[in-house]
């Protein structure tokens, strides 16, 4: 029963600390094309902040070539990246963080 215990306090900090933080998804996914206040390849995160909402981002994350006519794009370069939910909150939460910057 103490062995039980004790592998469980030691696991849930483990499982806590393996989600990725908002800046660690941008650095393994996004900087490539994304930069956080100037225009790269894609829009910066602080006009994506400006102009979208945390569905909108999250809809684009996921489906991009559905959503770029919808956007007013005339086409989209973006890959369809396979982020789990919690990556794709994290870079949206991270994004969102950069409106009015």
């Amino acid at each position: 029963m103490k062995k039980n215990i004790l592998i469980t306090l030691f696991s849930v900090p483990l499982l806590l600390a393996s989600e990725p933080s908002g800046k660690e998804v941008f650095e393994k996914y996004c900087w490539g094309c994304h930069h956080q206040h100037s225009e790269a390849f894609g829009p910066s995160f602080s006009e994506i902040a400006s102009k979208r909402t945390n569905e909108e981002i999250q809809a684009y994350i996921l489906d991009p070539e559905s959503m770029y006519k919808a956007f007013g794009y005339k086409r989209t370069v973006m890959t369809k990246l396979k982020l789990t939910d919690k990556e794709r909150e994290s870079i949206t939460e991270y994004i969102l963080s950069y409106k009015g910057k």
